[in-house]
């Protein structure tokens, strides 16, 4: 079972990157620039495709790495993510234990004012709680994929209109579809911490880019969701800016 790791980045050159990664498995590397290339790379062992392209946008890239997997298993990453050693092998063992999952989810090491999930046991995801996860967490059955004609939107995520949100509108159409997606108590790699491209803080965007996401994640529910949200993070989420007023601005994106 062959582990393919399919990378969105941004000027990056592929060796640097490849050593900083610690890359132990075959990889397509979607990398925005200022031009168009294409190079096989190998390394360690691994095939690497290593892609070029002036097009911006992190949901665009994601897809175009879709239609250039050949593994059996997609893993989801970007630039700042170092992997332990032995994770294609800690991931190939998990989809070989659940021979039901179509996709399971895996814990990054996070900086704790990062942190939105933890992962202590094996179960399933399920639509309520979907939104915790980002997509670097995601390793998927390429079939699977494939088969349920799924894409990272072009609206949500760094470098679209809204700032967030691309994977776990993915991860819920992916579950809509019928495809069985699973927690796995494993850590595969660690992110380094960085400025972001696209949070700016806890402000009046971010709040109403919250409630785009919402209606499209959760219809009806959305704004029982939201204060759900906006509780669970409180401390969080608005110790600068009041809970009503929060509440207000993910209700206005909803709308």
């Amino acid at each position: 079972m062959k582990v393919e790791v399919l990378a969105s980045v941004m000027n990056e050159e592929p060796m640097a990157l490849l050593e900083r990664m610690g890359l132990e498995s075959d990889a397509v590397i979607i990398n925005q620039c200022h031009r168009l290339g294409m190079e096989e790379i190998a390394y360690r062992g691994h095939q690497v495709r290593f892609f070029s392209f002036p097009d911006r946008g992190v949901g665009r890239s994601r897809n175009e790495a879709i239609l250039r997997a050949e593994g059996d298993i997609c893993l989801f990453s970007d630039a700042d993510i170092v992997y332990e050693p032995g994770y294609a092998d800690k991931i190939a063992s998990e989809f070989e234990r659940n021979r039901d999952a179509d996709m399971i989810l895996f814990n990054i090491t996070v900086e704790e004012a990062r942190r939105t999930y933890h992962i202590t046991e094996r179960r399933r995801v399920r639509w309520y709680n979907c939104g915790r996860y980002g997509a670097v967490s995601f390793a998927v059955r390429r079939d699977s994929l494939l088969a349920s004609g799924v894409t990272f939107s072009l609206l949500f995520g760094g470098g679209a209109r809204y700032g967030s949100g691309e994977d776990s509108l993915f991860l819920k159409e992916f579950m809509d579809k019928g495809y069985a997606v699973y927690t796995a108590p494993v850590t595969i790699g660690r992110e380094t911490a960085g400025e972001s491209t696209w949070f700016s803080g806890y402000d009046e965007k971010f709040f109403r880019d919250k409630g785009v996401l919402y209606r499209y994640l959760y219809g009806r529910l959305a704004r029982v969701m939201a204060l759900r949200f906006l509780l669970a993070h409180r401390k969080k989420l608005c110790a600068q800016v009041p809970l009503g007023q929060a509440y207000r601005w993910m209700r206005q994106g909803e709308a």
